[in-house]
């Protein structure tokens, strides 16, 4: 087959899930709200094939019709309108379009994916006509289970952003700002395709722990003999990973807590090989990979792990009482943010795992530990 239609069928493949999510909530039609201004640009790309630069847009599924993107008149050149493979429409008020949409084709119950964080309150206000239906969680997981087409994508994402580590532990020495190393990583990235989706960070304190608090990496952030970068980015494909390891200088003494929380990642990293497999809850998962942690006395300070694709946090996540079960060939980013009771003593490292028949597998080839730095 062509490229071409090899786009079409992965999108009439992911038509087809969408449709199947909507038939057992009794929807008439599915709204996907994406904007490139929150970071929820990939569930149009998802559905559509177009990748918002600028301003935001609606995909609109009916359960029984062809769908349609709808995009504010002012963003007719925010992006490659040739590549969205499905009807375009442009309106002043894109909400209204859809509500006449809507009243014309007789839809009683519409689903709305992002209408807590994405979609602009004069839109909402022009649906108010309609029985809205919040479809987040449901859409997310109707788009869980990646495809070998996507898994080829996230795979590419994984191999830039492991690159990506390995170049900002090349540039890293302490004295140097946090700028100025992870623009050799940033650079990276942006050669290799990413463009601006990216979202990288760091974790600083002092030269034997890093404090849980994330930071931009800006020129007034000089490092010192500890480093916890966080990275995260999608490659051309458009699909998040995250990937990242703690980096100590040479002759850096490590504090104690900093020590035994790396052991407890070493546990988390061996269990979740078997804890992650089809047929286990996200609880199940988390209470499995937090149990080193916690039986050490740390708390973890940010979510355990989330699936993730085209948006870079999505549902389900892997934490206390989330009874979803994974399934063979879903994504997820693994992150456990482990800190200490005094509240400063902070490990966080990141991997991108898949789900398989056997278990988990990280995609990376990174090791579990802390980099040592020799420059």
């Amino acid at each position: 087959m062509s490229m071409k239609e090899v786009r079409t069928a992965e999108l009439e493949r992911r038509y087809a899930n969408v449709r199947a999510a909507m038939a057992a909530h009794d929807l008439d039609a599915l709204v996907v709200s994406g904007s490139e201004y929150s970071g929820f640009e990939g569930a149009v790309t998802y559905l559509s094939g177009f990748q918002i630069v600028h301003r935001y847009a609606y995909v609109v599924v009916p359960v029984d019709a062809v769908p349609l993107i709808v995009f504010p008149t002012e963003a007719r050149y925010v992006g490659e309108h040739g590549s969205a493979e499905l009807e375009q429409v442009f309106h002043d008020r894109p909400g209204e379009h859809i509500a006449d949409r809507a009243r014309g084709a007789g839809w009683r119950r519409v689903g709305v994916y992002g209408l807590d964080y994405v979609m602009t309150v004069r839109d909402y206000r022009s649906l108010d006509s309609l029985e809205l239906v919040p479809f987040d969680v449901e859409f997310d997981l109707a788009r869980a289970v990646k495809s070998e087409a996507e898994l080829e994508s996230v795979r590419e994402s994984v191999r830039i952003n492991e690159r990506g580590f390995e170049m900002f532990l090349d540039a890293y020495a302490p004295g140097k700002t946090a700028a100025e190393v992870m623009a050799a990583a940033e650079q990276w990235f942006v050669a290799e395709g990413c463009g601006r989706l990216t979202m990288n960070m760091v974790l600083t304190g002092t030269d034997a722990f890093a404090r849980p608090e994330f930071k931009i990496a800006r020129r007034d952030e000089v490092l010192g003999s500890f480093v916890l970068p966080s990275l995260e980015v999608a490659g051309p494909g458009m699909h998040w990973v995250e990937v990242s390891r703690a980096i100590a200088f040479r002759d850096a003494t490590l504090s104690e807590d900093t020590e035994r929380m790396l052991d407890a990642y070493l546990e988390y990293f061996e269990v979740a090989r078997s804890a992650m497999r089809p047929g286990a809850s996200c609880h199940d998962v988390h209470r499995a990979v937090s149990a080193g942690f916690v039986e050490r006395g740390y708390h973890l300070g940010h979510v355990t792990g989330h699936s993730i694709g085209m948006t870079m946090i999505e549902f389900p996540k892997i934490g206390e009482g989330v009874e979803t079960e994974l399934a063979e060939s879903m994504v997820f980013s693994m992150h456990p943010h482990a800190i200490a009771p005094n509240g400063d003593d902070c490990l966080y490292m990141q991997d991108t795992w898949l789900v398989t028949a056997a278990g988990g597998v990280p995609l990376a080839t990174l090791p579990m530990q802390v980099f040592r730095a020799v420059v």
